[in-house]
């Protein structure tokens, strides 16, 4: 891809993003089972955009239980920002979950193309997290944004560079510092959509 047409792309990828966040009512943040990830994503991103009106921020799980507890070391990371996990549910996406958000913002590529499989018409508003806040773009690696769509279910097993590159650290039966690391990640990439929305 030549750098004019890679700089077009990022011309009309800003350009979307800000018409979604001029209107946007509700995201929708997703990863396996809705107990690590996204319960802490859900929670960082409530706080962040506290003072935003009409906006409605849920999570889940492409594989959770519904009903299920967030980790315990989840629970724990967030007490330490002053955020509470206690009440938190896991629940498990739904076509009703997706259809109804005007942002999804997934965990890793994989997730991003569950959501896409499950409902092909979401594509236009679905995300990874790293993605939309163009940790990816600013480094000038647009190949990793392609593969989703046509590579991923045969190079996902591979575990590859690109799609790490895209991809929040899953902490899941790791340590507290790695808990620690992921919702650090997971906050600064936050910061950025909320910048947008006007509450940073």
């Amino acid at each position: 891809m030549g750098t004019e047409q890679f700089c077009h792309e990022v011309t009309i990828f800003t350009i979307a993003k800000k018409q979604r966040t001029d209107k946007m009512k509700t995201i929708l943040l997703v990863c396996t089972g809705n107990t690590c990830r996204s319960s802490m994503a859900e929670g960082i991103l409530k706080n962040l955009c506290r003072s935003v009106n009409d906006l409605k921020i849920i999570s889940a799980g492409i594989s959770a239980v519904n009903g299920s507890s967030a980790a315990s070391k989840s629970i724990e990371v967030m007490k330490e920002k002053e955020i509470c996990l206690l009440n938190h549910t896991a629940t498990v996406l739904t076509e009703k979950m997706v259809l109804a958000s005007d942002l999804i913002l997934t965990m890793t590529l994989a997730h991003k193309h569950a959501v896409i499989s499950m409902m092909p018409a979401a594509k236009v508003k679905t995300y990874t997290l790293k993605e939309y806040t163009r940790k990816s773009i600013a480094n000038g690696d647009d190949s990793c944004l392609d593969c989703c769509e046509t590579k991923l279910p045969q190079i996902a097993k591979q575990e590859p560079p690109l799609i790490a590159k895209n991809d929040i650290l899953d902490p899941f039966g790791q340590s507290i510092d790695i808990y620690r690391k992921t919702a650090n990640e997971i906050e600064e990439c936050l910061k950025i959509l909320c910048e947008e929305l006007g509450s940073v």
